[in-house]
């Protein structure tokens, strides 16, 4: 099998099948992907676009054509010598409606189910209603209302024997012990008899088997029409729109193992752990050694059998453990691997975790994972592509524009509170009383509040600087230990002076202490319990917090803000990439790299087209100073304020200039009515993301529909043609440099250290928006038909707007890591230094293995230096003397230019970037096999 060297990632469903994909292997091969990176294909909620909703693990997805679609599709891999790698999601499962029979169990039998250790559930509750029941809050209205209009329905399950109440595609099975009732209100002798039995059930010692065999029981009484029709008779005694049928049927859903409740209800009551606040995503207990079995089994056999050759792991931060269970994980893993078939035998099975991380934060190295799926990176080039001298005046823009903080983690603090007394306040509850027990038990803590904790533990977390800490047994890891420290002094800042000494506790308690030091008992399982759910909020808490709500609220530049990234750095040197790729060579060298995901906000290309602003600040915020008063009109006055608001109509105005087709007229009526669509689509989300004026929960249809219909007048209206014509020539006017950009991190991920990972479609032009706009069907078929590796780069700049010249870039270049494997995973990476009049825009670095030597050298803020080029092409007399310095152990040789047929010698270790910059603003060079090695004289 073809070792690892290029990742292309797929959304699986419905309507894109292994079948499909199958379909495009060889168009994939010849792009150059080793492997193909598969959303979850595991059997998740029927219709979901994703995947991240697994029902049932224990089978591949009927809807993407079942196990035979997956052989079928593996063969064909096989037969172009490359593999797959499969995302998992071990954190959660889809719960609520009526297809994960683990959750159906849970709610049947409660404590007793075997499922029951599966879930995140907390049985003991301080409220004296959900004690030994479960909360779930799946209704559409309050309880007692849904009762009386009757959406809560009480049903009978035939083929089983079992009766369910059912709220729309909800499914509540009622617990055996409780079926005696209900039996009872018929006359039917045989019915009446077996219901004292389903009685005897509430003490039977093993109650779990007795009720199958009751229940098929009942199944076979139910071959009699006349039985049927008695049995379904006395459930109209249970119709809750009558004042009987109301007491009763409340009476018997009291009687069950879970609590019905209002959705709503989620924030505050909820009383186990849910994917972020996804009432519909449960927490599943992986730790535990039969849940991970269980779970996992699936994907053990597909590894045995050689049909995956590696593993994501989806948000590894939500796991209790996520050291442990990696480490356990790869263990398994290296054995079965080693059992492979012969066909299928590889040297190693490439583990990847989804996990972010904040400035100055590296992945640990103990965790036996190849590194992470590569947001990181994205935010690398992100920060090298950004000019640090726009920083000012586009700051500047925001604040005075939408009277909104340009401190991003201003936004972000304020953001955490929001969330952690919102949505997230169950969780928050969770970990305040578990610190509350912490403190009880020790006589010389047991006078402090749960007030206390809940104030001082709300504002380390709204300054907690990363998604989580790691607290082992001996406590907190050494290199988690400044990101506390740093949560503690912002605390300190925010927390009343009378509640510093709090903040003293929480760092013992929180890890600060050795576990160890505690003996083992009680003292020591409270905390460990404690240190577990802080650490399962604060993930949460961060996502929800920067990614999902200060990301939609804080816009100065919306290239800044994506998943992965810190909004608050601007910009970063050359020396800064240069050192990052350094490390990433020692640690990780085969992390994977990305710059576009299904996750991100932006496509890579709508972001590198924006990123150009921060190049022409002023001319940015002149344009848009013009647009506000050209849009005057668009604009209504609402109660609440100005629809759009600033901020909001500046967010639009940047995605515009970032997405705005390279092909779209502004007088296409056609192109432009689909064109609004997706924006209106993207506007609905940005807005209620920001929960300033609207939200999920609650939308404020008065301010959406404003916003809508400003959006539809720029695009559509003859009345803003003048708008629609300065902002589409804007856009244009930004895309030479923006596709120069894109082009760069296209090479920049494909030669620094790491695996690069294509995002489907992305090997054309990528200007998509946030999901599900970056999941929209990819027209493979135009691809297939122009791939062409051996065009002339004049050709394609002369024609860039198609995307050949990017698909071109790719292949190119993933060809050349065909060609030397070692260079590329196990080569040194060295900073090499520009000087001359343009060095600053230069970024260049070589890569050695074994004597084999690779240049890369691309240009970078070049917006001054295309000047009004219609290409993203950089002429020659642009660079004047700008040159790169090699090693001089390289000064004289000649090399090989990977995008055409030339030669460059390194003259005196100086390659001239006159000559090496042309006719792309970007160049590969191989040592000439040839060279003779001796310097010019």
């Amino acid at each position: 099998m073809r070792d690892l060297s290029a990742t292309l990632r797929l959304q699986f469903h419905r309507d894109f099948t292994l079948d499909d994909a199958t379909g495009l292997v060889d168009y994939f091969a010849d792009l150059g992907i080793s492997h193909v990176y598969a959303s979850p294909l595991l059997t998740a909620r029927p219709g979901s676009m994703h995947g991240y909703d697994v029902i049932d693990p224990t089978r591949i997805n009927p809807e993407l054509g079942g196990e035979p679609a997956l052989r079928r599709f593996v063969e064909a891999l096989r037969g172009r010598n490359m593999g797959l790698i499969l995302d998992i999601v071990s954190n959660h499962m889809a719960v609520g409606g009526s297809g994960n029979p683990w959750w159906l169990d849970v709610l049947e039998w409660g404590r007793r189910s075997p499922y029951a250790q599966f879930f995140d559930i907390q049985w003991n509750s301080p409220d004296p209603l959900l004690e030994g029941q479960l909360l779930v809050p799946f209704l559409g209205s309050d309880y007692g209302e849904a009762l009386q209009q009757g959406t809560v329905v009480l049903r009978l399950d035939i083929d089983n024997g079992a009766f369910h109440a059912e709220h729309y595609e909800h499914r509540f099975p009622i617990t055996p012990p409780s079926y005696g009732e209900i039996l009872r209100l018929t006359d039917h002798p045989e019915l009446r008899s077996l219901a004292q039995h389903f009685d005897a059930l509430k003490t039977a010692p093993a109650p779990y088997q007795t009720a199958r065999e009751l229940r098929a029981d009942l199944a076979r009484l139910l071959e009699d029409s006349a039985t049927r029709q008695t049995l379904e008779a006395a459930l109209q005694h249970y119709d809750g729109t009558t004042e009987e049928g109301f007491k009763r049927l409340h009476g018997l859903l009291e009687r069950q193992n879970y609590r019905l409740a209002s959705w709503r209800t989620a924030g505050d009551d909820i009383n186990w752990r849910r994917f972020f606040d996804i009432n519909e995503l449960g927490g599943l207990r992986v730790e535990r050694p039969v849940v991970f079995e269980e779970t996992h089994a699936k994907i053990f056999e597909l590894i045995s059998e050689g049909l995956v050759d590696g593993l994501r792991i989806d948000h590894v931060d939500g796991l209790a453990n996520p050291r442990g269970y990696c480490r356990r994980l790869r263990r398994r893993v290296d054995r079965l691997n080693a059992a492979r078939p012969a066909e299928a035998a590889q040297d190693h099975v490439p583990i990847y975790v989804e996990k972010i991380l904040a400035e100055g934060e590296h992945l640990h190295d103990d965790w036996g994972v190849d590194g992470t799926t590569g947001y990181e990176f994205m935010n690398q080039v992100s920060l090298l592509q950004h000019d640090p001298a726009g920083k000012t005046v586009i700051c500047e823009l925001w604040s005075e524009t939408t009277e909104r903080p340009a401190d991003f983690m201003e936004e972000v603090r304020l953001a955490r509170q929001l969330v952690l007394t919102g949505p997230l306040a169950g969780d928050f509850e969770t970990v305040a009383q578990a610190l509350l027990q912490v403190a009880r038990y020790d006589v010389m803590t047991r006078d402090i509040t749960l007030g206390a904790i809940r104030r001082a533990l709300l504002e380390l977390i709204v300054h907690f600087p990363v998604y989580r800490t790691y607290i082992g047994a001996h406590g907190r890891r050494e290199a988690d230990e400044p990101f506390f420290q740093r949560a503690l002094a912002g605390a300190r800042t925010t927390l009343g002076e009378a509640d510093w000494p709090l903040l003293d506790h929480l760092d013992r308690w929180l890890g600060g202490q050795s576990l160890r030091t505690l003996p083992p008992g009680p003292a020591r399982r409270l905390r460990r319990y404690a240190c577990t759910r802080f650490q399962q909020l604060t993930s949460p808490a961060a996502a929800k917090a920067v990614e999902d709500t200060a990301c939609y609220r804080s816009g100065a530049l919306l290239s800044r803000n994506d998943v992965g990234f810190d909004p608050q750095t601007f910009s970063a040197s050359v020396d800064s990439f240069h050192a990052e790729c350094v490390a990433r060579a020692e640690h990780f060298p085969r992390n994977l790299l990305t710059t576009a995901t299904h996750d991100h906000k932006r496509g890579e290309d709508t972001r590198a087209r924006m990123t150009v602003l921060s190049e022409r600040a002023e001319w940015y915020a002149s344009k848009v100073r013009h647009w506000r008063q050209l849009a005057y009109g668009l604009r209504q006055s609402l109660p609440d304020g100005p629809a759009p608001s600033p901020a909001d109509e500046m967010l639009l105005y940047q995605i515009l200039l970032g997405s705005w087709p390279l092909e779209l007229s502004p007088d296409d009526k056609p192109g432009l009515e689909r064109y609004c669509e997706r924006i209106v689509k993207w506007q609905e989300k940005a807005l209620r993301e920001a929960k300033l004026r609207t939200t999920w929960t609650d939308p404020n249809a008065e301010y959406e529909s404003a916003c809508q219909a400003y959006t539809r007048a720029l695009l559509l209206d003859e009345q803003a043609r003048t708008l629609r014509e300065d902002i589409a020539a804007a856009a244009a006017e930004l895309a030479p440099a923006g596709a120069l950009n894109s082009l760069v991190q296209t090479l920049l991920r494909m030669t620094t250290p790491g695996v690069p990972d294509l995002y489907q479609g992305a090997d054309y032009w990528d200007f998509s928006l946030v999901d599900p706009d970056n999941r929209r069907p990819v027209d493979y078929d135009s691809r297939r038909q122009q791939l062409d590796p051996d065009a002339q780069p004049a050709e394609l700049l002369q024609h860039w707007k198609d995307g050949r010249i990017k698909q071109w870039l790719i292949t190119r270049t993933l060809k050349l890591r065909r060609t030397l494997p070692h260079l590329f995973t196990e080569g040194r990476y060295i900073p090499l230094k520009a000087e001359g009049e343009q060095a600053e825009h230069l970024v260049a670095f070589a890569r050695e293995w074994q004597g084999h030597w690779l240049i890369v050298v691309a240009a970078r803020l070049s917006s001054s230096l295309l000047g009004d080029s219609p290409t993203p092409q950089i002429a020659a007399e642009r660079w004047k003397d700008t040159r790169v310095v090699l090693p001089e152990a390289l000064s004289g040789h000649v090399f090989e230019r990977l995008f055409d047929t030339n030669t460059v010698r390194a003259r005196q270790a100086v390659l001239n970037m006159e000559e090496v910059l042309q006719p792309l603003p970007l160049a590969v060079l191989q040592l000439s096999i040839s060279s003779t090695g001796e310097s010019e004289r």
